[in-house]
């Protein structure tokens, strides 16, 4: 039986929305919020840090495997950086590892450098604008004249975190990113763990994956006709994917 599938949102929203359970089906899977977003949105700024979203993670394994029990990983865009740091520190219970779009350099984090370095009416005046007109953000990753249903996707992701949230990660994300370890850390993981990388063809250009990865990774796709945010444009092909890979 394939173990356990835990999927780790990006910087936005949540990968329970739309959700991937019954897609992934027959492989068990649980998408949790991290610290400060949505049921967790009242952490303090102070203390969302890199090692408690690590902490957050590892119990949530726990939950989803039983103590020491193996899972699968999951992560987009800056939950890959959360996954492959998860796989570093607990190798032998990660069992594989999917990248979607997952940041591989400060490149991949140029958003996240952007938004570390927002104030206060800086990032309230940006997270209004976007609740104020969803499709423009949803324009920003080229998805066009969304339905009622991605419309209705993106309100509830751009209002799952408070902005603390967002800048609290964001410089998380920049200093384990562009550390001189990180690309070490990567190439760790990658030499212990099946890794597999997924980008959307709109996105994969921009994706800095260095060549390394690309020769020692377990296998990759780019998806058709989507871009970066892929689960809210194709949900049911990249659940396909994910389990295609994921049904060992």
């Amino acid at each position: 039986m394939s173990a356990p599938v835990l999927l780790i949102h990006g910087l936005m929203g949540s990968l329970r929305l739309p959700d991937l359970g019954p897609m992934l089906a027959p492989l068990v899977s649980s998408a949790p919020d991290l610290l400060g977003y949505g049921e967790h949105a009242a952490r303090p700024e102070s203390a969302i840090t890199l090692e408690a979203q690590l902490a957050h993670l590892r119990d949530a394994m726990d939950r989803l495997a039983g103590p020491g029990g193996r899972v699968q990983l999951v992560g987009h865009s800056i939950g890959g950086v959360l996954a492959a740091c998860l796989a570093d520190a607990w190798p032998e219970r990660v069992e594989r590892l999917v990248s979607i779009e997952g940041n591989f350099s400060l490149k991949d984090a140029f958003w996240s450098s952007s938004v570390a370095r927002m104030d206060d009416a800086q990032l309230q005046a940006m997270q209004a604008e976007r609740l104020a007109d969803p499709a423009a953000w949803l324009a920003l990753s080229g998805i066009s004249s969304p339905d009622a249903q991605r419309l209705d996707w993106a309100r509830q992701w751009l209002g799952m975190q408070p902005v603390g949230t967002l800048r609290a990660m964001a410089r998380a994300i920049v200093a384990r990113t562009g550390a001189a370890d990180y690309p070490a850390l990567l190439q760790r993981v990658f030499a212990r763990q099946p890794v597999y990388l997924l980008a959307g063809e709109r996105s994969r250009a921009g994706w800095d994956v260095p060549d390394w990865a690309l020769k020692a990774c377990a296998g990759q796709r780019v998806m058709a006709g989507c871009g970066h945010l892929m689960m809210l444009e194709q949900p049911e092909t990249l659940a396909a994917q994910l389990r295609d890979w994921l049904q060992a």
